[in-house]
């Protein structure tokens, strides 16, 4: 039985890991051009990365492909500027970066993510773990912060969009 290649490991990943790498994006970026940019160069940056990739134990490939999409959506939110579509990266995964994200549930989303965009950055990232089902240990672990932290800071973001979605 003949192993994958490191390209077609990446693209299986990626695959898998889409519907987490767009809600990274979509967080960070409410117009459709800058979401679809940002997913871009989030998949750019997996790639570069992807060679020096070492499971470690315990660890889960999620909490790596988070935090390398949280910085760059936190880098991308400060620079802002556009970048064309990267080169060398493999056809495949091009392919999966540039499909534009839809569903049966598009709409509301898009609702959700209006009312979170009103958050700051790293409050996004906390909703976004939140919302991923993440434990406070797995959100502690990607955002290097401790659990108590996680705690705290969840239940000031939660009482945060409390007040944001409380009908007038």
């Amino acid at each position: 039985m003949a192993t994958a290649t490191p390209s077609a490991e990446f693209v299986a990943v990626l695959h898998e890991y889409q519907p987490l790498l767009r809600r990274v994006a979509r967080l960070y970026c409410q117009d459709t051009d800058d979401r679809q940019d940002l997913f871009q160069e989030i998949v750019l940056q997996l790639w570069r990365a992807w060679p020096r990739y070492v499971p470690q134990p315990g660890a889960k490939l999620s909490t790596w492909l988070y935090r390398i999409a949280l910085n760059v959506a936190i880098s991308n939110l400060r620079q802002r500027t556009r970048r064309p579509a990267p080169v060398g990266l493999d056809a495949e995964a091009l392919a999966v970066a540039q499909a534009p994200d839809s569903g049966p549930d598009a709409d509301d989303r898009a609702a959700l993510y209006r009312a979170i965009g009103r958050l700051s950055e790293v409050d996004k990232a906390f909703v976004l773990l939140y919302l991923e089902d993440r434990s406070y240990e797995e959100m502690a672990d990607i955002l290097g912060i401790t659990q108590n932290n996680v705690r705290v800071k969840m239940h000031r973001v939660q009482e945060k969009l409390r007040q944001q979605l409380v009908p007038c």
